[in-house]
């Protein structure tokens, strides 16, 4: 199976977390990014168990950007999130 791209996602009240570019409901949510990511692999490794490898085929997205366009600060990652790249709008 290839690698599954996750986005985890802060709101106010928490994190969601679903794997991009997959055609179904799997989510995953919690009070922390760590929590929230790691509700997410439960919840696809169910996903695989119950309907099979190929149920997590994606639409093959091959990179996301997102941009703030009205801003010249540095991007925010929520504290917890893992820091790998910062890039200005």
């Amino acid at each position: 199976m290839s690698s599954i791209k996750i986005i985890v996602e802060k709101h106010p009240d928490g994190y969601v977390a679903y794997p991009l570019g997959h055609k179904g409901v799997v989510v995953g949510e919690g009070d922390s990014y760590e929590k929230a990511f790691s509700d997410v692999k439960s919840a696809i490794r169910f996903h695989i168990e119950t309907f099979g490898p190929d149920s997590m085929a994606s639409d093959s997205v091959l990179e996301v950007f997102v941009a703030e366009g009205f801003s010249n600060e540095m991007t925010r990652f929520p504290a917890d999130a893992p820091k790998t790249r910062v890039i200005r709008a």
